[in-house]
């Protein structure tokens, strides 16, 4: 291991991580192929699942960054380079998921409607994306959907999905050629840009991301709509960073690397999981008993199917997953310095944020089965394995072409270094 002052080390991409990556993108790859000839539907929204997910984890790395620099923070500055990781592989994941999205909407199937009809539907999207819904003749027309045509059309969709994936793409490319600059020839300049397009950032992100999760997972049952949706979803997707950075930081300390991160740069990381995963209960929380409360029918169909004998035991597990388990292990100050614990949570954290957004879209999509027990099949892990490969892959990829996995320059450095809490 490198000596406290040495930041001249490379993370070197070679060894096990490196093949089980591989494997798991080759296990996703023929689960993939082998749904899409056995259970199509279920395929396509497991893929839209897990590129959301992907894309998520990875915008959360741009979110993280711009906080910092928003804030003037000077804790994290040492550990910086994995955030910026993220970054790089947004753009490849952003792709991605916009690949799954044209696929699903141009992919189509024949399906028998209400009125007793074959009708030609998409794999994705089928509730607004369905040409016949908006026919008035078509035995499926549906008076509200047609009113939203509007806002959900497949052109308007996909140039707000591209723009807005493509907007935290160049953010994130920017913060980190920044960081690169400033590494080369020091000083406040390259800084001080970084902490101008942190804020920018901030607000168009705060303004897009509601409109991001209305438009890829809300969408899917365009009849249903909450105002706490985008906030709810900005939650799980900030936690679910946190979660992975921080297995990524733990991993890359016990191989040797990272040795300037001590418990108190964990610990804090540790105490934004535990704060918003209280956050995300809140809304959580709010919108269901708002739901509740006013019984609305286009509102409380949502929570109508998720309250089916087919999802119910998943719809709590949900709650006791990603609120309970953090905070009955993360509350005590010892627990969020004890690596082995906080590497546990982390691990429940991420699978229990896929469960959170299975919940979001297999109810309204595939609809319940005979039994709890069978709601999933072999294609939910493959795909799961498959993406996070991945995900892992590209990642480390991009902390091997890192020059210095710490930023050399920057000037709250010194301030990481000796961070005590």
């Amino acid at each position: 291991m490198m000596t406290h002052n040495s930041f001249d080390e490379r993370y070197e991409f070679t060894g096990k991580v490196k093949s089980w990556s591989l494997i798991a993108i080759v296990i996703g790859v023929i689960t993939i192929i082998a749904g899409l000839l056995t259970k199509t539907e279920q395929t396509f929204d497991n893929l839209l699942l897990m590129g959301y997910y992907f894309t998520c984890v990875c915008a959360a790395g741009v979110m993280f960054c711009a906080i910092q620099y928003a804030a003037q923070a000077g804790w994290s500055a040492s550990l910086l380079r994995v955030p910026q990781a993220f970054m790089k592989v947004l753009p490849i994941a952003a792709a991605i998921l916009v690949l799954i999205v044209l696929c699903g909407l141009f992919i189509t199937h024949k399906v028998v409607g209400e009125d007793g009809k074959e009708h030609i539907t998409p794999y994705l999207y089928a509730s607004w994306a369905t040409h016949d819904l908006h026919i008035k003749d078509s035995g499926i027309y549906d008076n509200l959907v047609s009113g939203k045509s509007g806002f959900l059309n497949v052109p308007f969709f996909l140039i707000r999905m591209i723009g807005m994936l493509a907007g935290y793409s160049i953010f994130g490319y920017l913060l980190y050629k920044y960081s690169s600059n400033e590494d080369e020839v020091g000083g406040m300049k390259f800084y001080n840009k970084s902490f101008v397009i942190s804020c920018v950032f901030l607000v168009f992100f705060g303004f897009t991301i509601p409109v991001f999760a209305f438009d890829t997972i809300m969408s899917l049952e365009a009849r249903w709509f909450s105002t706490m949706f985008g906030w709810y979803n900005l939650a799980a997707l900030w936690i679910t960073g946190l979660s992975v950075m921080t297995l990524v930081i733990i991993y890359l300390r016990k191989a040797g690397y990272l040795p300037w991160i001590t418990q108190n740069h964990l610990h804090n990381m540790g105490i934004f999981m535990f704060a918003f995963s209280v956050f995300w209960t809140y809304l959580w929380f709010a919108q269901y008993l708002l739901t509740w409360y006013a019984n609305i029918p286009e509102e409380s169909a949502y929570f109508y199917r998720r309250m089916d004998p087919s999802f119910k035991p998943w719809f709590w597990l949900n709650i006791v997953i990603n609120f309970a388990a953090p905070l009955l292990a993360l509350m005590s100050r010892d627990s969020k310095r004890y690596t082995s614990v906080l590497k546990t949570m982390c691990i429940i954290l991420i699978i229990g944020h896929w469960l959170d957004y299975w919940q979001m879209i297999m109810p309204g999509t595939i609809g319940p089965k005979e039994s709890w027990l069978v709601e999933f099949s072999w294609i939910e892990p493959g795909v799961f394995i498959g993406f996070a490969g991945l995900f892992t892959f590209l990642l480390l990829t991009a902390l091997s072409k890192f020059k210095s996995l710490i930023p050399k320059k920057h000037p709250f450095l010194e301030e990481s270094l000796h961070h005590h809490i």
